[in-house]
């Protein structure tokens, strides 16, 4: 059995942290020597580190890409009559995409990862699901982080109704019809952080009343725009709570690079590392690690991509991990904290890309 076998075999966080370290590096050693055969740019990037995969003994000791490089560079490991999408990640109007490959096995180990993941949190059962955004989202030739998303979670869902219309307004009676057939019940909600605030707000100026606190949130795609209206996540959290009765909300960190293998915010409001990931904090200095505690700037690996070399990545974000195997939720491994968008990043999460360009 492979380590990459092991890891999907493992509960999502279950894992002992050496047990983790073993498999995580064989995995990424067996991806790496891969991807350096398959794709010439990445051999290129390679050979001028003169980074050999069967060298690490550690997963902090890949070398990682920076995020923005697949703007720049078609990097891709299959032929292109292998390629089944491509994805564009998020970006406003004049800022250059970055562009990710997928072929059949990297999409489905995709999906795989993404339902371990988030069953772990709301359970194995498809609940029925309130989408906070459009259906135009799903359509249009150009799949989009943003349509990634929606796509994605709504495998856990049944019975999906669409919260807006295709003017991005909320479209009350349609919301009013699903809590009046499903409310009683545990169902799903899920939506980019802006576009949730945003209908929430919209829902308070109706001047009816609404009960979701048999509701499940999930939201994510940055916060940046929110912080700038002094709205962090205890904030937001409050005012669902106390306006609306909902409780139980999960934000989660991902990007289109690694799409499948998001981080998921526990009870607690820690982000969690999965078997299928793992997470480093580095100075900006010189790309040494961080202590625990100590801010700088997020690494993510993953043993998803398969299809192209995003397995190691240096994200354009600043964190800080907060532990391991500690956090009182009771899962195991990594949890941290996203502390906000390096000052020289472009604005590139979902929900930050749609305030930027509507407002």
């Amino acid at each position: 059995m492979s380590a990459a076998d092991r890891l999907w075999e493992a509960p999502p966080f279950g894992l002992a942290p050496d047990e983790k370290v073993k498999y995580f590096t064989e995995a990424l050693a067996d991806l790496t020597a891969s991807h350096r055969r398959r794709c010439p740019p990445y051999r290129n990037i390679l050979g001028a580190l003169g980074f050999d995969p069967a060298s690490a003994r550690a997963p902090e000791e890949f070398p990682f890409l920076p995020v923005g490089l697949f703007k720049n560079l078609e990097l891709c490991s299959v032929p292109p009559g292998e390629v089944a999408r491509v994805v564009t990640s998020s970006g406003t109007s004049g800022q250059v995409p970055s562009k990710i490959y997928l072929d059949g096995p990297t999409a489905d180990g995709q999906r795989r990862a993404l339902a371990a993941i988030v069953s772990d949190f709301i359970g194995p059962d498809r609940l029925p699901m309130l989408v906070i955004d459009c259906p135009s989202v799903l359509r249009g030739g150009r799949f989009t982080a943003r349509a990634a998303g929606v796509a994605g979670f709504a495998s856990f869902g049944r019975g999906r109704t669409w919260a807006l219309g295709d003017d991005m307004r909320p479209d009350l009676d349609a919301v009013s019809a699903f809590l009046e057939t499903y409310g009683g019940k545990p169902f799903l909600l899920f939506g980019f952080t802006f576009l949730v605030w945003q209908f929430f707000e919209a829902l308070a100026a109706s001047g009816r009343a609404w009960d979701f606190q048999n509701g499940v949130l999930i939201h994510g795609g940055g916060w940046k725009t929110l912080a700038d209206r002094a709205v962090g996540p205890e904030e937001f959290r409050r005012r669902l709570a106390e306006g609306f009765g909902l409780r139980r909300v999960h934000d989660y960190y991902g990007m289109a690079e690694q799409t499948g293998s998001i981080f998921m915010a526990c009870e607690r409001g820690h982000l969690h590392v999965s078997a299928f990931s793992d997470l480093f904090v580095r100075r900006a200095s010189d790309f040494s690690l961080c202590e625990t505690g100590e801010e700088g700037i997020l690494q993510v690996q993953s043993i998803l991509p398969e299809s192209y070399p995003g397995h190691s990545l240096l994200t354009e974000d600043r964190g800080v991990l907060l532990g391991e195997d500690g956090c009182p939720c009771g899962r195991r491994g990594k949890y941290f904290a996203v502390l906000g968008r390096l000052r020289a990043a472009e604005l590139r999460g979902c929900s930050d890309t749609y305030a930027a360009e509507h407002g």
